[in-house]
């Protein structure tokens, strides 16, 4: 199952990156454009948990009626659950960062084309071209997924 990606507001705001005409597709300026979005995104999830850990900490109260003391706890796993996903997450963007630093981003993981620009600024951590990703989706879901 894939790991749903919420996109932090910093990200909402950044600017398109536009190549200048005949420009190399993943060089040095494109590359950095990247690992930008890719660390503002990293540093609101931890924000995110930071934010979460206090909550925890802070809303932690003992109820004596127990409906309220489950609904809090409920609050608490489903806040827990997203924390988990965004961990996942985390793990994908750091594997991302790894392959900018080892000049291996922008290409396609099955077949070898360019992912696209417009295609990695709306997910930095794509690892397949439209196509690809669309023939996995259709095998996925044959198979019954």
């Amino acid at each position: 199952m894939a790991v749903a990606e919420k996109k932090p507001e910093a990200l909402n705001k950044f600017v398109p990156y536009e190549p200048a005409p005949g420009e190399e597709y993943m060089n040095d300026k494109q590359l950095e454009h990247f690992r930008q979005i890719l660390l503002t995104w990293k540093q609101d999830l931890m924000e995110e948990v930071d934010r979460t850990v206090r909550h925890l900490q802070e809303e932690a109260n003992n109820f004596a009626d127990p409906a309220d003391r489950a609904t809090q706890e409920e609050g608490f796993n489903l806040e827990l659950r997203t924390r988990d996903r965004e961990r996942k997450l985390l793990k994908k963007i750091n594997e991302t960062i790894e392959k900018i630093d080892e000049d291996d981003y922008g290409f396609c993981e099955a077949c070898g084309v360019e992912i696209g620009i417009r295609r990695l600024e709306a997910r930095p951590t794509a690892t397949l071209c439209v196509d690809c990703k669309t023939l996995a989706e259709l095998k996925e879901k044959q198979l019954g997924g």
